[in-house]
């Protein structure tokens, strides 16, 4: 639990980086590239405002996130990634008049849960006994 404010800013940035970038392509419109170069198009979205604010909030989540996996077991983070989906859901029935059904309360309420459990069982590197990266042998993954 020791960097659970570092997998929260991970979830918190990455829930932002794509409500931006939903947005950033909601104010290009509908994309076409009927007689347009392809390359240009693209450079065009990726240097719109706020599509270029999300791939950098983007690079910024992926810094934390790889933090995190220095700390703590992949097992643990990963699903907490899981929790943006909940944030996302959230704000985007606010902001964008998303629907937000039974359905997806339901699934949202799984996605809570599961996390909640997750935390509970830890996840730091201390202790552990498994092997490092560094003393695994090639060999060992070939079957």
């Amino acid at each position: 639990m020791k960097y659970i404010g570092f997998v929260l800013f991970t979830v918190l940035t990455n829930a932002a980086a794509q409500l931006m970038l939903k947005y950033g392509m909601m104010q290009l419109g509908p994309l076409s590239f009927a007689g347009v170069n392809p390359i240009l198009k693209i450079l065009q979205i990726v240097f719109s405002p706020w599509v270029f604010v999300g791939l950098s909030t983007i690079i910024i989540s992926m810094t934390s996130h790889l933090y995190v996996l220095s700390k703590v077991e992949v097992s643990f983070a990963y699903p907490f990634l899981s929790l943006a989906h909940v944030a996302i859901a959230v704000v985007a029935y606010f902001m964008f008049r998303e629907e937000l059904n039974a359905f997806r309360i339901a699934g949202i309420g799984f996605i809570c849960i599961g996390t909640v459990l997750i935390a509970q069982s830890g996840g730091s590197h201390a202790g552990t006994t498994t092997t490092t990266p560094e003393t695994v042998k090639a060999s060992e993954f070939i079957p």
